[in-house]
């Protein structure tokens, strides 16, 4: 039966309010004058601004100058209202300080999503790690079975062992997705190795799970695990021939998700809308994923209404829920400010190039490093070099390329390059590499701070498949340059490089069961929006 399209709940009116704040201006500005006269000193701009008064002219004729909302100032430090103002930033400074460093972003979100994440931020207060609610909801794990109209459901990520950084990160947007779209209190499982790296994103609660958590073997759950979500289908614990009918008390206390490469199709059930009707029910879900599976959940009819409102530009998700959620620790800021302040901040113009080598590839290095140079010289992004004419010493390097591999030479050649021969436009190039780029061990730290430094480049060329790319051309909001695959496996790939039209990542293992049609199908041909990747050819991706 077709969905009738519902409208959105309604957002706070923004001049329901206005005649009590108009009020309140003007018994401000009444008493700043006896302010002024009992003080032993006049207040400087700084202090007006500490007591939240701003200073301007006001018109009468100005319809906003009753507005309730902030300074443009504040608006923009904010993320246009992505981030909330109720966490200090002597906290994480990353959080405030990290978008100055990049251009300012045409990308603004939704007021629905700004609504959307302050609802979250107060459901995660009540309800997160700590709370007298989460102590109750623990209490539950014990039992066999979920209990119905619970205050608290639960999302506890859990990361995939071994799995990269950028996997993590990629697949923990996701899953905050997930989260919001089914009103669940997203809680993070911090292992060893990724301690320290990131601050916590919500206000007056913590996202980390806390020791003692009742399920002991989180990082022992596997594809067919007792509790994940295909064993309990296949063994009947969980139907879905009435899913509406299905009560919680018959459903178990917790059900493990699994969305790694290796799910198979009953794991793979978890984007039907029959099932994701059931599995609103189970009080607990724990999931791991080394996937951007977003483009999965926008195959779920019951959440394309909710997720069109609240990302009317579809290509934009990451780029505001990586921007939202990832603020990189004080350790690791000061890492990234450091080189950037060092290095980076002087030049007009930045160039960030991240290459990838996978396990299995036969492509040399010299073939790795024609590639990116051919690519840079067919879309203009670095200028050619006169091999006749020797390099002068003389001037100030204009363009920066800040380059992350894990072949220090490709730095070095590239390096050598531009010293050695002037560039036919007469420009000249500065090549810089982040210590931990050089090391094929980085640290979660390291790598961490080299994604962030990429993100503040304004233009991004990235080996395909790469979720480390993805992370930074995602945060930066801009269109990467993918060097594409080499079909023989032997030398570069012919053309070198593609522009994207979308700066989301890939959903590099999609499901292949077609739930509307009931069998498999091709996934990339339902919506309009959801398509196939140009870097990986089975996989999905969101478009504009």
């Amino acid at each position: 039966m077709d969905r009738k399209p519902t409208r959105p709940p309604p957002l706070p009116s923004k001049t329901s309010g206005a005649w009590p704040v108009a009020l309140l201006v003007v018994l401000c500005f009444a008493s700043l004058p006896l302010f002024l006269a009992l003080s032993r000193a006049r207040p400087s701009l700084s202090d007006v601004w500490q007591m939240g008064v701003t200073v301007a002219p006001v018109r009468e004729e100005d319809p906003a100058a009753n507005s309730s909302e902030p300074s443009p100032a504040s608006w923009d430090r904010l993320l246009g209202g992505l981030l909330s103002p109720d966490i200090g930033e002597s906290a994480c400074p990353s959080r405030y300080q990290s978008s100055l460093h990049r251009k300012p972003s045409p990308h603004s979100p939704s007021p629905y999503l700004v609504s959307r994440l302050r609802k979250y931020e107060a459901l995660h207060r009540k309800c997160g790690p700590g709370t007298l609610f989460y102590k109750k909801s623990l209490m539950q794990l014990t039992s066999a079975y979920s209990m119905g109209l619970v205050e608290c459901n639960y999302l506890v990520w859990t990361p995939c062992s071994g799995s990269h950084l950028g996997d993590r990160m990629l697949s923990m947007a996701s899953a905050f997705l997930y989260a919001l779209l089914t009103h669940r209190v997203f809680v993070v499982h911090v292992t060893d190795d990724m301690a320290g790296l990131f601050c916590e994103p919500f206000p007056a609660a913590s996202w980390e799970l806390p020791q003692g958590f009742h399920v002991h073997n989180l990082t022992q759950l596997r594809r067919g695990s007792e509790h994940s979500y295909a064993n309990l289908l296949q063994a009947k614990k969980i139907k879905t021939d009435d899913p509406a009918g299905v009560r919680s008390e018959s459903l178990p206390s917790y059900a493990y998700v699994h969305l790694e490469h290796d799910y198979q199709q009953p794991d793979q059930l978890f984007f039907c809308d029959d099932d994701q009707t059931v599995l609103s029910k189970v009080n607990w879900l724990i999931l791991r994923s080394d996937l951007y599976f977003t483009p999965g959940l926008f195959l779920v009819p019951q959440f394309e209404n909710e997720l069109r409102w609240m990302f009317p530009a579809r290509d934009t998700v990451f780029h505001h829920i990586g921007r939202y959620l990832f603020h990189p620790s004080n350790k690791v800021w000061e890492l990234i400010t450091r080189y950037h302040t060092s290095y980076m901040a002087k030049f007009e113009e930045k160039i960030g190039i991240q290459t990838t080598t996978f396990s299995g590839s036969k492509v040399s290095s010299e073939e790795h490093f024609k590639q990116i140079v051919a690519c840079t010289s067919q879309e203009k992004i670095l200028p050619e070099i006169d091999p006749s004419a020797t390099s002068s010493v003389n001037g100030t390097a204009s363009k920066a390329v800040l380059v992350s591999s894990a072949q220090p030479e490709h730095a070095e050649k590239l390096k050598a390059m531009y010293y050695e021969h002037t560039t036919v436009t007469g420009e000249s190039v500065s090549v810089l590499q982040p210590a931990g780029a050089a090391r094929r061990q980085a640290s979660n730290q390291n790598t961490l701070a080299e994604m962030f430094l990429q993100s503040y480049c304004d233009v991004s060329v990235v080996s395909g498949r790469s979720t480390a790319g993805y992370v930074g051309h995602g945060l930066a909001g801009v269109k990467s340059f993918l060097l594409l695959a080499a079909r023989n496996q032997t030398t570069a790939a012919n053309p070198p490089c593609i522009q994207t039209t979308s700066m989301e990542p890939c959903f590099h293992a999609p499901p292949k069961y077609d739930c509307r049609a009931k069998k498999d199908g091709d996934l990339g041909a339902v919506l309009r929006h959801v398509r196939h990747c140009e870097d990986v050819a089975d996989g999905l991706k969101l478009y504009d």
